[in-house]
């Protein structure tokens, strides 16, 4: 009698539930069976690395392996579509013709990194898009204008030579091994603060942001790692995952940093103003507080700190990367390094002080930054969703809806468009071969409306911390340990860059170097790239 009341009561109700669980995965299997058969009909005129079914190329995106894409990059020289499993395409181009009629359009941010990055890092400037980019756009501009960059010099000159000091210490006995990426990242994080926020944290020496870096680095790594993993593209699944918690986690450590930088800076304007004391100079968090204090309802407590945390990230991360890859391509090519210091000692001479214009004279090391960040661009690609059909120079279309992503790495490694791509050749950047070339086959910082607002200050930073490196040390690679590059969405180096430095006397004759220019920087280490898709732009 009782066996006969249940099944009454909810034999028929279980049968329902289990109809209609049926009827939505048939639903959805169907929606996903089209979704690939559109995809293929799109991507039918594009020829492609041989994929599996399934998987697509996520088992190639996921190998740390580099040269395959300059495989790629050769056999296919435009550009070539790239499945992320069987339900999921993203076409690549690296052509500079491609990448101008690309950076021209207005279509959107891809939905997938940006969504990916916004639970930790809100929805800055990276995440935006639309009237309220533009609007944080203007708002921060003047703080990258050039007179509110000059100030920020000396900060910078100071941050380098604690760093140096650091180093000097370490070489007590003249020449020491050291892993230098650990060191530059504080450096960078350092200036950052000072430059940005106006905060002097001492970071490099008192260990106080360690947990802030490692964050930042295992977010990156996570968030890599989903972005490949189309499995963990659905929100739900990935919440409930290892890496799902753990990015909640570590999302939160950069939360509380950031809220302590603008408490911090709060306490510090309004103590300025009982006292009346005023100062002409803002920095960007003073100039987002006074947007913020004119107008509260266009710029809300959530933006403020979502901007906090993007500049915090962004505005170290590529910087330290950059910083150590140029150290490491002048540390294999010893040539260049010793024409950059004989350069930086005929305009600074014993660097005991260094001036912004001083830096507009640095001619060489400009055309070494330059090409290091086609060598290596920190940021490898940038993406965006189609918000109408594209149509290519050799007249083939994409249709709206599909995801594009410029890969910088394919652009700056393509043989049509560089001679010797994988040669570290500064003289690429003379303006006579500057000019005689396309105006987007060079795009370490993108182009257009959209280009990176802090190229800059990066430019800024790069030229003072290798002034003031290269005239206290001399380096040269440490071959028994080559750098291989991280899967992030910044190129770093996986395992830190080791190199040797020997302090040099304030008064050191300049010592020629033995090895060749022609030297390949590609040849000493195992690389990786294509995972490092859709880019912070």
């Amino acid at each position: 009698m009782e066996s006969s009341w249940l099944e009454t009561r909810w034999a028929r109700p279980l049968h329902l539930a289990f109809v209609f669980c049926l009827a939505l995965g048939l639903l959805q299997a169907i929606k996903l069976y089209l979704r690939r058969q559109r995809l293929l009909r799109d991507l039918r005129p594009f020829p492609a690395p041989p994929t599996h079914w399934f998987l697509g190329h996520q088992k190639f995106l996921q190998e740390d392996r580099m040269e395959k894409l300059d495989e790629i990059v050769e056999k296919y020289p435009c550009a070539f579509p790239c499945w992320v499993g069987p339900f999921q395409a993203f076409f690549y181009i690296y052509d500079p013709d491609c990448a101008k009629i690309f950076l021209n359009r207005t279509d959107l941010k891809t939905q997938y990194l940006h969504k990916f990055m916004t639970p930790c890092l809100g929805k800055g400037l990276l995440n935006l898009d639309g009237p309220r980019w533009f609007q944080h756009r203007c708002l921060l501009m003047p703080g990258f204008h050039c007179d509110s960059l000059k100030t920020c010099v000396e900060p910078m000159a100071h941050s380098v030579n604690m760093m140096l000091d650091k180093w000097e210490k370490i070489c007590s006995a003249q020449e020491a091994t050291v892993e230098v990426f650990e060191h530059i990242n504080l450096m960078a994080l350092d200036i950052i603060m000072k430059c940005a926020f106006g905060q002097e944290t001492n970071c490099q020496i008192n260990g106080t942001y360690e947990p802030y870096v490692k964050a930042t680095f295992e977010l990156d790594k996570i968030v890599s790692s989903r972005l490949y993993n189309f499995w963990n593209h659905h929100d739900i699944i990935f919440k409930f995952s290892p890496n799902g918690h753990r990015f909640q986690e570590l999302g939160k450590v950069l939360h509380q940093y950031a809220e302590k930088v603008i408490q911090d800076r709060k306490k510090f304007l309004k103590a300025r103003m009982e006292q009346d004391d005023t100062q002409k100079y803002q920095n960007l968090l003073d100039i987002i507080l006074s947007a913020q204090a004119e107008n509260e309802g266009s710029f809300s407590e959530a933006d403020l700190q979502s901007e906090v945390n993007t500049i915090m990230w962004a505005g170290h991360d590529a910087s330290a990367a950059s910083l150590s890859w140029l150290l490491y391509c002048l540390a294999l090519n010893p040539e260049h390094q010793d024409r950059c210091r004989t350069e930086i000692r005929s305009i600074l001479g014993n660097g005991s002080s260094i001036t912004w214009d001083q830096l507009g004279e640095m001619s060489y090391i400009t055309m070494c930054i330059k090409e290091m960040l086609r060598l290596i661009p920190p940021v490898p690609s940038i993406s965006r969703e189609l918000n109408k059909p594209l149509t290519l120079p050799d007249g083939r279309s994409l249709p709206a809806g599909m995801t594009v992503v410029l890969s910088i790495w394919g652009l700056h490694h393509n043989p049509a468009v560089w001679k010797n791509p994988k040669v570290f050749d500064p003289l690429r950047f003379t303006k006579e071969n500057s000019d005689q070339r396309h105006p987007c086959a060079f795009l370490p910082f993108s182009t257009g409306s959209r280009n990176c607002i802090g190229q800059q200050l990066a430019m800024l930073e790069l030229k003072v911390a290798m002034a003031l490196i290269l005239l206290r040390f001399q380096v040269a690679p440490d071959l028994t340990r080559p750098p291989a590059f991280s899967s992030h969405t910044v190129l770093k180096p996986k395992h830190g860059i080791h190199l040797h430095l020997k302090k040099l006397p304030e008064c050191a004759c300049e010592c020629g170097g033995e090895r060749s220019t022609e030297m390949s920087f590609l040849k000493f280490q195992p690389l990786c790239i294509l995972r490092q898709s859709l880019s912070l732009a």
